[in-house]
């Protein structure tokens, strides 16, 4: 076996039957991952061979650019593809094109197609788009999919989490981790040569690149520390205009295309062929690399900078002369080379280009860059750039930069007295001081827009501003006035023939009139979705599945609210609209929530928790609630600040959700005033407001702590439990998939028998504070055997495991079968089959009847008192 591959059998031989397989219809991914040298693209690379002409090989790769390539990888195929993937992905703007493009060349038989994207730790947006869509068909087509990748490198917010996350629940997926090489294959590899392999090994630690250049660069007792170390001494020798070259192509992050290196190195590809010999480089007729990223820095490195600058400008010079040049190609050289007029003549265009593809991060980040040189700018493109460079920001929820850039703007329309140009950017003023949680600002930049363009005679943006309006008096809770405006702003819309505008004015009517009491409301935000969808307008169509879900979860629809998470997210996802992305995910925590699954209601809450106020705060109040139902600490200073947010947003729907929290908390802990001062506050406006449920839930408690409210005379199961109503909104908890709302309103019974149901319902959640209130009345009614609490919490967890699968072990010790546990939990059987799976592994229990023994060693179940 070639050198390069050694202890890489099976690896190979698993990608090489998932081609095979790919042939017969069963297409599949591959994650082929570890650190980097740890030889991805080696391994990769010898699969043609293995495959021997049975199928095509197709490779692109990602960048280390410093803003990415939009379509990069796939940019990199042109040439050994159809004229249609091709055309696709050399223009860019059509990201469907691309997809379906995409999905007809992977899907050419009789022979599998094996397309290799390597190193998508660094993958532009549009291409993370690209594989999302793939991702989802490839198990449909006749080909394999291969994704390289260092996993040492993605930390939690990294754009490819996401991607591997979609990976990870395709029908057939290949896991294809890189081990550094053992000691044994190191003596092997040094065999041929006179040094120690022990040595050898302790320097490299087995890393298959570190090892090679070691062993390459020839050194004795004194081997080089590092790889930058070893690269440097196999440049010596090298004749000076070779090292030239390198050092010229090193400045490139990519492989350097034919044409490029022609430009760039004066004494042709033929000074470059012993650098090839040397192993430093891979030539092909289309393109040149160097074998190793890490090769290529090295190199880099160490050039002295001001060598460097001067390397990027030529660069920089062949690019800008060559007609279709990568403008973010351009920008990246240029802002190395420190060429402020090129950063300020491309930079635009690279941002567009970004944008039109999707990668809404690269767009921001292009623009930033250009803005440092604003002063080349006339005050009208200033403003235009200051303006695109608040929505991008706003778009990847990036809100202090949006407002911003956004003020900015503002204030060069108002010295240019463009009127339509004001009154449009006042009304993203608003929106985005919305999303940055500042009421205020928000509405009084609402109310400039629509005074600005009321006379001005465009019927589409004076729309717009209206709609925007009657946005934040449906979100203020001023359900009349929304409606009023929406109308109008409907009419407007419609005559402009504006389907975006139209959407926006249908959710704000929608929305008003649902939450105001009617719920013919519905109707009009589904209508909103529907021309949203239709007229391919993303976010739009994210503001209405986003208003859908959250009233949906209000009103306890929860079935209906699982319909419609999956496509949000899906769509917010593809389109890297980051901020809705967020929001969504903050809206499934919620679910999480209510279905007592609070180890995932804080994984999705983990999603909100970054300065972005309209999610931050739900999110802090989620993981707040998770805390005070677990008798965890740390829920009062997360509550503390989501009651911040809350109060600067003057919204019902942030301060609603944050008293009732507040309330709860205080009541488990046994402060009836601390309940008081929490509830009643918001109770006062809560109450007159029939379509929301926080009145309801509100006055429960503050009933509990003893003070008088009006009676809530809805069916809401908080107003049942106010009523004493407690076993009919019990039975409401249930039917809505809410075990922890089902034990505590069942523990509100006066019988010793139906406290003690409640008591094993709480313990299998873990919920400690609730059902300790719960034993505490029971032995107040003289009730002699009460099961002890579980002791998991206190002792470590010796079992090891999650929230969920203690809650799994403690209806398996009751006997209930899956089909009973997956209706208690309210999840799906299959979910419980696959909990039942791993307790039994992590508590090495042989069967399920097994459990309860193994759970009670651990102290993991309750025992009974005597």
């Amino acid at each position: 076996m070639d050198r390069g591959i050694l202890e890489r059998e099976p690896e190979l031989e698993l990608l090489a039957s998932a081609a095979r397989q790919a042939a017969d219809g069963a297409g599949s991914v591959a994650l082929v991952f570890g650190e980097a040298g740890i030889g991805k693209s080696s391994l990769v690379g010898a699969l043609p061979e293995r495959l021997s002409g049975q199928a095509r090989v197709l490779v692109g790769q990602c960048d280390d650019l410093t803003t990415r390539r939009p379509l990069g990888p796939f940019r990199d195929l042109v040439g050994s593809v159809g004229a249609e993937l091709a055309r696709a992905v050399t223009d860019g703007a059509d990201r469907h094109r691309v997809y379906e493009s995409l999905h007809a060349e992977l899907a050419v038989t009789p022979h599998p197609a094996v397309l290799v994207v390597e190193d998508v730790h660094w993958a532009d947006e549009a291409s993370l788009d690209a594989l999302r869509f793939l991702v989802r068909r490839m198990d449909r087509l006749p080909a394999l999919l291969v994704l390289t990748y260092r996993d040492d490198e993605l930390h939690s917010g990294h754009p490819l989490r996401h991607l591997l996350g979609q990976v990870s629940r395709a029908p057939r997926v290949h896991r294809l981790p890189l081990a550094r090489l053992s000691l044994g294959a190191v003596t092997e590899l040094s065999a041929a040569g006179r040094l120690d392999p022990e040595q050898v090994y302790q320097v490299t630690s087995g890393n298959p690149f570190f090892v090679t250049e070691v062993l390459a660069a020839g050194g004795t007792g004194g081997v080089p520390p590092t790889v930058v170390d070893a690269v440097l001494a196999r440049l010596r020798g090298l004749p000076p205009a070779t090292v030239d070259a390198l050092e010229q192509l090193a400045v490139v992050p990519s492989a350097v295309e034919r044409r490029l290196v022609d430009a760039l190195v004066a004494d042709g590809m033929a000074v470059l062929a012993e650098a090839e010999q040397r192993g430093l480089l891979t030539v092909t007729p289309e393109r040149i690399a160097f074998r190793h990223e890490l090769i290529r820095r090295a190199v880099a490195d160490s050039v002295p900078a001001a060598r460097r600058i001067e390397l990027d400008r030529h660069v920089l010079a062949a690019l800008v002369a060559r007609p279709g040049a990568d403008a973010a190609r351009i920008v990246h050289h240029a802002a190395r080379a420190g060429d402020l007029d090129a950063i300020a003549r491309h930079g635009p265009d690279a941002a567009r280009d970004a944008a039109d593809a999707g990668a809404h991060r690269e767009a921001a980040a292009q623009l930033g860059l250009v803005l440092r040189q604003r002063h080349r700018y006339g005050p009208a493109e200033l403003a235009d750039l200051l303006e695109r460079h608040a929505v991008e920001s706003y778009t990847v929820a990036d809100t202090a930069a949006a407002v911003t850039a956004e003020r900015e703007a503002v204030a060069l329309r108002r010295s240019l007295g463009d009127i339509l140009a004001l009154g449009s950017d006042l009304r993203w003023l608003s929106r985005i001081h919305w999303w940055a949680g500042d009421a205020d600002q928000a509405q009084a930049a609402a109310r400039e827009a629509v005074t600005v363009l009321e006379h001005a005679g465009d019927d589409r943006l004076l729309a717009l501003a209206v709609s925007n309006i009657a946005q934040l008096r449906m979100l203020s809770d001023r359900y009349p006035e929304a409606v009023e405006h929406a109308e109008r702003a409907i009419v407007l819309a419609r005559k402009a023939d504006d389907s975006a505008i139209l959407s926006h004015a249908l959710n704000n009517l929608g929305t008003a009139r649902w939450r105001g009491g009617d719920p013919e409301g519905r109707k009009q935000l589904e209508e909103s979705l529907e021309v949203a969808l239709g007229a391919g307008e993303v976010e739009h169509a994210c503001r209405a599945y986003a208003n859908l879900i959250w009233t949906l979860l209000d009103n306890l629809q929860y079935a209906d609210a699982d319909r419609f998470l999956p496509p949000a997210l899906d769509l917010a996802d593809r389109a890297e609209h980051l901020g809705f992305l967020t929001y969504l995910h903050v809206e499934l925590a919620l679910r999480r929530l209510a279905a007592a699954d609070w180890e995932d209601a804080e994984r999705h809450a983990e999603f909100g928790i970054h300065d972005f106020p309209p999610a931050r705060c739900p999110a802090l109040t989620v993981l707040a609630r998770v805390r005070v139902r677990s008798g965890r600490p740390g829920a009062g200073e997360l509550l503390a600040e989501a009651r911040d947010i809350a109060v600067r947003t003057r919204e019902l729907q942030r301060t609603g959700p944050v008293a009732a929290a507040q309330a709860e908390a205080a009541w488990l802990r046994g402060d009836t005033d601390a309940v008081v001062a929490a509830a009643a506050p918001v109770h006062a406006q809560a109450r007159h407001l029939p379509g929301i449920p926080y009145g309801a839930e509100l006055g429960y408690w503050l009933t509990k702590a003893g003070h008088p409210v009006p009676a809530h005379d809805s069916d809401h199961p908080y107003a049942l439990q106010a009523r004493g109503h407690w076993r009919e909104a019990a039975a409401v908890w249930k039917a809505a998939g809410c075990p922890y709302e089902h034990a505590a309103a069942f523990a509100e019974s006066p019988h010793p028998a139906d406290k003690l149901e409640a008591l094993a319902e709480l313990d299998a959640l873990g919920a400690e504070p609730l059902a300790g209130l719960v034993r505490a009345e029971l032995r107040r009614l003289g009730v002699r055997h009460i099961p002890r609490g579980p002791l998991a919490a206190t002792r470590g967890n010796p079992g090891r495991l999650t929230e969920r699968q203690l809650q799994v072990v403690r209806l398996l010790a009751q006997g209930l079968t899956n089909a009973e546990i997956a209706e208690r939990l309210v999840v799906s059987v299959r979910t419980v089959d696959n909990h039942v799976r791993a307790v039994l592994g992590k508590l090495d229990a042989p069967t399920r009847r097994h459990v309860a023994g193994r759970a009670t060693e651990l102290g993991l179940l309750p025992e009974r008192e005597t």
